[in-house]
């Protein structure tokens, strides 16, 4: 009984705070604060959507350089679109144009698009919150008679369907968006038709990259989380981080999300001089480590407790880094939730940064991730794999070696930076220019068909058993210990990110490598096919399963026609497409 009456007052405490934060006022100036937090914390931590009046952010506002918003206007963006959107379960085959009209009756959207998970789902983002603090007042708390509902109120709803279907068997109006990557089949026969490897690249980094919905429902979903954090710390921020915002995502990966509280009023504030100041009383942890252990353990708590459509929580709080990790049905999303990760996020700023200084570092990133997952290099389960973040460090390792370099070091980037951008985390360097303007690129042409192959004939032949890679020097550095494989962290640069691998994935990633290169010099595999049915070449080939099967050792590769391998794979393509047409 003395349970139930706890969790009865923290759910009506959650609600009562997400109910006060959407009432509040001057919430029209959120994006300026957020603005003033984000510079804050510089200095500390040193699918086509129907666009409903859309308005572009002005370039004072947005922190937009020759077309390239900063990293920090991305986020602060992000969370303003999110603080006026809902999220919201549709009934099925109902018009877009209905729900739009019953919703625009609380006020003005500006974007909405849907999609489908366990039922179709609609984000909506309303010009004000004001909007939609209305929609929640219209909103009722459902009664299932024989269940006892929890009655936590959040941006997440459902829109009931009151009369009759609109019709049996027709099919809904509303365009639902992928979330998701297309199968690799797909992907290798829509590569095949194009007319060169730049322009298959060009193809497979369009159809891999998160688009600005899904990026737009992962802004939502932390903004969800953040008003269950808020019943207890009210001026907390939850962000995405890694490959939700660095740039290097692709459709369908997991939810990273750091619980920010850091911009709290209160720290480091500068008392009158007085005889009496006042302070908060709090409870005192044993470490930095311990408070965050408790601080997630309690918003995991509710978090399964409370949260809507939060299934599968986990409460990881000895790993190095404690997470609460969780699946968000109505988005789709695997999440992480973290705390005092600021490193992590410096690192998603560094990654973003280097994708915007030239379009082909994350062609390369995508083509070459799509690869490593396409053979097994990398695997979403834990193990002695490489994982996406070193395969991307190697790509950046490549390109900084390239004649002239196509992107600067980190070292560069750090003598760049000035005060505001001085960043110190526990003891790490983190300092790195923010300002696009003050990076001045030297003058590099390479095709991105010629950086392809140059990057596998490149990791075919590095000295692994001696060298180390190193994107602060851009230099290959001896190794600092015995791991097969040595990947300098940027930052926390005593740790080796790939400490994991072990030799035997190592010297299939290198045979792999020699493979790759071997079938792009192939004239029967390097040029495209003419025909009515589009044969697989260039990329598309690389793509394919590979004769790989274990370690082979460099010597034995060589060089000669095309294995039957790739003929019968080629013709079995073909099969499939006539079968389909």
């Amino acid at each position: 009984m003395r349970m139930r009456s706890s969790l009865e007052r923290t759910a009506t405490m959650a609600s009562s705070f997400a109910a006060h934060r959407l009432h509040m006022s001057g919430r029209g100036n959120l994006l300026k604060r957020l603005k003033n937090v984000d510079a804050f914390l510089r200095r500390r931590v040193g699918t086509s959507a129907v666009p409903v009046r859309e308005e572009a952010p002005r370039k004072d506002e947005a922190g937009e350089k020759d077309g390239r918003l900063s990293f920090y206007a991305v986020q602060a963006q992000g969370q303003e679109q999110a603080e006026r959107s809902v999220l919201i379960n549709c009934p099925p085959k109902t018009s877009e144009k209905k729900i739009i009209k019953v919703l625009s009756r609380h006020g003005d959207i500006k974007k909405y698009f849907s999609y489908e998970s366990y039922g179709v789902y609609a984000v909506v983002e309303f010009a004000t919150r004001e909007s939609v603090a209305s929609l929640l007042e219209a909103a009722s708390i459902p009664n299932n008679g024989h269940e006892c509902m929890v009655p936590y109120k959040s941006r997440l709803l459902t829109l009931r369907s009151l009369g009759p279907a609109e019709g049996s068997g027709q099919q809904s109006s509303q365009q639902n968006h992928p979330q998701t990557t297309i199968p690799i089949n797909e992907l290798i026969h829509r590569l095949s038709q194009e007319e060169s490897i730049d322009r298959q690249i060009t193809c497979l980094t369009d159809a891999y990259q998160l688009t600005e919905e899904n990026s737009r429902l992962r802004f939502l979903v932390c903004s969800l989380l953040k008003d269950i954090a808020a019943a207890y710390f009210p001026e907390c921020s939850i962000k995405p981080f890694g490959s939700s915002v660095n740039g290097f995502g692709k459709l369908g990966c997991d939810l990273d999300m750091f619980l920010d509280l850091d911009g709290i009023s209160g720290r480091n504030l500068k008392t009158a001089k007085s005889a009496l100041a006042l302070e908060y009383q709090m409870k005192r942890a044993n470490s930095e480590r311990a408070a965050t252990q408790s601080i997630l353990s309690v918003i995991g708590e509710c978090v399964d407790q409370f949260g809507p459509g939060c299934v599968g929580v986990q409460k990881i709080l000895n790993a190095r880094c404690p997470l609460v990790r969780f699946a968000h049905q109505p988005s789709g999303f695997q999440c992480d939730l973290t705390a005092n990760n600021r490193v992590a996020m410096k690192s998603s700023e560094l990654l973003y940064l280097y994708g915007q200084l030239d379009p082909r570092v994350r062609q390369l990133v995508f083509t070459i991730r799509c690869w490593a997952r396409a053979h097994g290099v990398t695997s979403n389960i834990p193990g002695a794999w490489i994982t996406n973040f070193s395969v991307t460090v190697m790509v950046l390792f490549f390109l900084q070696g390239r004649s002239p370099p196509i992107i600067p070091t980190l070292d560069h980037l750090r003598d760049l930076a000035g005060a505001a951008d001085r960043s110190v985390i526990e003891g790490n360097d983190c300092t790195f220019v923010s300002d696009f303007d003050k990076i001045r690129l030297q003058s590099n042409t390479e095709t991105l068909e010629r950086l392809l192959c140059e990057f596998f004939d490149f990791y075919a032949t590095f000295a692994f058993s001696k060298k180390s890679i190193n994107i602060r020097k851009g230099k290959e550095q001896n190794k600092p210990e015995a791991a097969p494989l040595h990947i300098q962290n940027p930052f926390e640069t005593a740790l080796n990110i790939s400490k994991n691998v072990n030799g035997t994935q190592l010297e299939r990633f290198v045979a792999l490598c020699q493979e790759s290169s071997w079938l792009l010099q192939q004239r029967d595999t390097h040029t495209p096919k003419g025909g009515g049915t589009p044969t697989p070449w260039g990329l598309a080939t690389l793509l394919l399963p590979s004769q790989v099967a274990g370690v082979k050792s460099r010597k034995k590769r060589k060089r000669e026609p095309a294995s039957e391998r790739i003929k019968s794979l080629l013709e079995s393509l073909k099969a499939k497409n006539q079968l389909k047409t």
